[in-house]
């Protein structure tokens, strides 16, 4: 459960926190140094590392379609719909993640998540039908991913962080990013001279690789070492383990779902994945590579675009703290529009100049719509948007899988990718127009405390 960061916490007579009377798990009060550098950046960076070393799954879609379509003879569509079945499930899962990690922490539903990531990944090795393409890469890999995906970092964020929460928002969104710079150009190497199988094992292996740094080093209450969160007026116990995590999704989705913010910001963000992760994710590097150019070359564009994801993040978070979010996500949607619609006219044999600015204007833009999404569900639904923005980001994944699929359709339909661009690019001048729609809601500010380290 999630604690409102403006609630003073009542004593009684014999000077027991009232929350601790309701169920709070007790903890000592703290004894802070305030020259000492708090502890939730350290959880922050532990975070991050986490998010990075299972981006590697995020990095394999694109690659996967022409192996497995040369050496299978699968459609792109067949391929499509089982990276559809994965971004769905990515999405799907995220709100249920977050209610699990209020009951059981967040340590025990990523560990796991990451090891049934590895699994499945590794089972990919010996597939020889599309059925079981589906069930390893769309069933086991969606689920894993899915209960680590943004609503790890919503809870991480929400729980240890008062002050600065759209910089740290950023950060934590830019690690998927990270991983994706580091484990695209070796992944495409290994897929180009080795084959995907390798390409898989490598996934398999650094997605394990991160479990014992989640289980020593990560921490899943500020109260766990006798700290107030970041930037919060005074200290809060520990809230108890929240039971029925499932219903409480559900009841918080059906709460919501009876707002209007809700279905604004859920669809925005289904466009959001249906540009980003279901489009250009999925289907640049085989539309480049229908142009002629290399696949080292298209994918090493992609991890450019990474590179340029992180700055864009970052300072999307800062922004998100000092300006208002509703007009960020329109300036955002409409600069992704304009750009999806110029790309078919870029693509080439080689990286040219205009391609290499694209590569970088959509780098900017590619996630920039995070921190000021959770900055809108944090302002509307209190302590319950963490899960709110899972069913959001459920949303976004949906999106996502709908293009990838349909745009591997299209390729098989109509020889190209043009017509997907030209029609993302049409949803997110959409989607800037809905964002502008959502109504500002009056809050209180928050009390931050001034001597923070």
């Amino acid at each position: 459960m999630l604690m409102d960061v403006t609630q003073t916490t009542e004593r009684g007579a014999e000077g027991t926190p009232t929350d601790q009377r309701r169920g709070a798990t007790a903890s000592p009060r703290p004894q802070r140094d305030p020259g000492r550098i708090h502890r939730a950046w350290f959880v922050a960076a532990v975070a991050f590392v986490t998010i990075i070393g299972g981006a590697a799954f995020a990095s394999m879609p694109g690659l996967l379609i022409e192996p497995l379509h040369a050496e299978f003879d699968w459609s792109r569509g067949t391929i499509g719909f089982a990276v559809s079945v994965n971004l769905a499930l990515y999405g799907l899962t995220a709100p249920f993640a977050a209610a699990l990690m209020d009951r059981f922490g967040i340590r025990r539903v990523v560990a796991i998540a990451l090891t049934i990531i590895s699994i499945g990944s590794l089972l990919t090795v010996w597939m020889t039908a599309a059925w079981q393409l589906i069930m390893c890469w769309g069933l086991l890999v969606g689920l894993g991913s899915g209960s680590m995906a943004l609503a790890f970092a919503a809870t991480v964020t929400n729980r240890w962080f008062v002050a600065r929460r759209g910089l740290v928002t950023g950060i934590l969104t830019a690690a998927g990013a990270s991983g994706q710079l580091v484990f695209l150009p070796l992944l495409s190497w290994l897929v180009e001279h080795h084959g995907w199988r390798p390409a898989s094992i490598t996934v398999a292996l650094t997605a394990i690789a991160v479990v014992p740094f989640v289980w020593l080093l990560l921490r899943d209450h500020p109260a766990d070492v006798g700290l107030p969160a970041y930037g919060a007026p005074e200290f809060v116990p520990k809230p108890a383990p929240m039971h029925g995590a499932a219903g409480r999704a559900v009841k918080v989705l059906f709460k919501a779902a009876r707002t209007g913010p809700f279905w604004l910001l859920a669809g925005t963000f289904a466009i959001c994945g249906a540009s980003t992760n279901g489009l250009v994710k999925t289907h640049f590097v085989p539309a480049a590579h229908d142009h002629g150019m290399p696949m080292t070359a298209a994918a090493s564009l992609l991890a450019v675009i990474g590179v340029f994801d992180v700055v864009g993040t970052i300072a999307s978070g800062w922004f998100t703290d000092r300006f208002e979010a509703r007009r960020l996500l329109a300036v955002y949607y409409a600069l992704r529009g304009v750009s999806l619609i110029f790309l078919p006219m870029l693509m080439a044999p080689t990286v040219h100049p205009p391609m290499v600015f694209f590569i970088v204007f959509y780098g900017l833009d590619w996630v920039a719509t995070v921190p000021p999404t959770i900055a809108l569900c944090r302002e509307y639904y209190g302590e319950d948007s963490a899960i709110v923005f899972g069913w959001v980001f459920a949303s976004h994944q949906v999106g996502a899988a709908l293009v990838a699929f349909l745009g591997g359709v299209a390729r098989d339909t109509f020889g190209s990718y043009d017509v997907v661009w030209y029609a993302s690019g049409a949803l997110c001048a959409a989607a800037a127009l809905m964002a502008l729609v959502i109504r500002r809601r009056p809050q209180l500010p928050l009390k931050v405390s001034p001597s923070t380290a």
